[in-house]
């Protein structure tokens, strides 16, 4: 199980937007230009390139060999390092349940897979179930992307239920 560390202030910031999450999700395996990535998002360029600056900024995004576009406009694409898979974000911040409530609204709810469960376990079972479930995670996001696959999105949350107490 891969061991998080917390992240620091510029980081948590930088992680604290919906917006900054999609766009690392977007550079998650493909490296994208600003221009890309706005029309994506269906977002204004400058708006865009604010954010896409603060992740390079923080380590989150890295810039790769820059390359003529159509009319031989300069284009930086950028790709994500993904350092957040080894940052701690701070447990209140919500901006990744937004980021994935905005990615959600926008897929047809046929395509949509979801289930929800409630547990009781004992510490040392819940403990054995969260670092399965990690080691799985991990397991998957190391394998190479097949570029000739669908892409796919998982958001997983894991919390005490207010409802059974």
């Amino acid at each position: 199980m891969t061991e998080r560390r917390p992240a620091t202030d510029a980081e948590a910031k930088a992680l604290a937007s919906a917006l900054r999450l999609r766009i690392l999700r977007i550079c998650a395996r493909e490296p994208r230009t600003n221009k890309e990535i706005a029309a994506i998002l269906g977002r204004d360029p400058a708006s865009v390139l604010h954010h896409t600056r603060t992740l390079v900024r923080t380590g989150f995004l890295e810039a790769q060999e820059e390359r003529r576009g159509a009319r031989g406009a300069r284009e930086i694409p950028y790709l994500s390092t993904r350092k957040t898979w080894h940052i701690e974000a701070p447990a209140q911040d919500r901006s990744m349940l937004d980021a994935f409530l905005e990615e959600l609204a926008l897929v047809p709810a046929a395509e949509a897979e979801g289930t929800r469960m409630g547990l009781r376990l004992p510490p040392p079972q819940m403990e054995e179930f969260r670092t399965r479930l990690q080691d799985l995670l991990e397991e998957f996001a190391n394998r190479p992307d097949d570029p000739a696959a669908p892409a796919w999105s998982l958001f997983l949350v894991l919390h005490p239920d207010p409802n059974r107490p």
